[in-house]
């Protein structure tokens, strides 16, 4: 797996040659960076949506938490960014630890939260979730696994609190 792990890396940082595709991939690091885009989406839903605003303010903290977990493991982890292997990474980031990633984090935790609110929240977020989760192996910071674990922490942790992101219901 992992050299599995280094060639999907390399595949995907190579899609960065592109100018377009760098410059987005930045610009969605640049916004997912401590879960801003996400914590920013659920407080401007939490604004618009006032009859549902305890749920996008729970939507929102769960998300937080999210990150916040993933931050915690990836001290205990301490698994070095690519960059330690010769990756020439096209964003600065926050720290030296890139398992699990905490922007893939954030943004499952913002899908599966934020999706359950409607049809924005469930056509527009997970999209963006995706591509955020995407973009920060295009940039080089973080290998396929380091995603995939942070994706999944993320969904988990959102899914674990649905009842009370939801008040106490199991459905939005």
């Amino acid at each position: 797996m992992h050299d599995m792990d280094h060639r999907l890396l390399a595949a995907l940082r190579d899609c960065g040659a592109n100018p377009r595709v760098a410059a987005a991939a930045r610009a969605l690091s640049w916004s997912g960076e401590h879960g801003a885009l996400w914590i920013a989406a659920g407080l401007t839903g939490a604004y618009v949506d006032r009859e549902r605003r305890g749920v996008w303010l729970r939507g929102t903290a769960l998300t937080v938490a999210a990150h916040l977990v993933s931050m915690g493991v990836k001290q205990v982890v301490r698994r070095p960014r690519p960059g330690s292997r010769g990756v020439v990474p096209l964003v600065r980031t926050s720290g030296r630890h890139s398992f699990p990633s905490s922007h893939a984090t954030s943004a499952a935790a913002a899908a599966v939260a934020y999706g359950a609110l409607g049809p924005v929240g469930a056509h527009l977020v997970p999209p963006l979730a995706a591509a955020m989760c995407v973009s920060r192996m295009v940039v080089g910071v973080h290998y396929p696994t380091d995603v995939a674990a942070g994706a999944a922490l993320g969904a988990l942790t959102a899914r674990a609190g649905a009842a009370w992101m939801n008040g106490g219901r199991t459905h939005a």
